[in-house]
């Protein structure tokens, strides 16, 4: 995983963005996320992963809203607004639709649990040009596994 904080302050209220990406599906599959300043639009950190070799596009979405969690956790951030561009996440975190795939129950129930512990998170959906920078981040997790694999 790689983390780049271009901020040490503490912020109470950010957006966040978040990404999952498989080329394949199942296939190799990243994430990315983002945390920006809601006043200045300023990047305060980003963060990438690897998700893993033969991953969903949806579980690898599910682990992008986990990272974003995660920034935000670590950076004392209380009030997040979690824009992504899958509607079904959104949905499904929002309450809208049930999670019936297993694999992503135990996702799902991990960023809820998240959800709570950092106090008001929201989630909206966004166009996919939108939430770019964290697409680029989730490529960018499966271009480092697949230089690194090929070496």
């Amino acid at each position: 995983m790689r983390q780049d904080s271009a901020s040490d302050n503490l912020k109470t209220t950010v957006l966040a963005y978040a990404d999952g990406a498989s080329r394949g599906n199942p296939g190799r599959s990243g994430c990315g996320a983002l945390l920006v300043d809601p006043t200045t639009r300023e990047v305060i950190a980003s963060s990438t992963m690897y998700v893993g070799d033969r991953e969903t596009n949806n579980a690898a979405e599910y682990h992008g809203l986990l990272l974003a969690l995660r920034l935000a956790q670590q950076h004392q951030a209380t009030n997040v607004h979690v824009h992504m561009d899958s509607q079904l996440i959104v949905r499904q975190m929002q309450g809208q639709y049930r999670v019936k795939a297993a694999n992503l129950r135990v996702l799902y129930q991990q960023c809820k649990d998240m959800s709570a512990a950092l106090g008001h998170v929201t989630f909206s959906y966004v166009a996919r040009a939108e939430n770019s920078a964290a697409d680029r981040l989730a490529n960018e997790a499966i271009d480092a596994y697949e230089a690194t694999a090929r070496q």
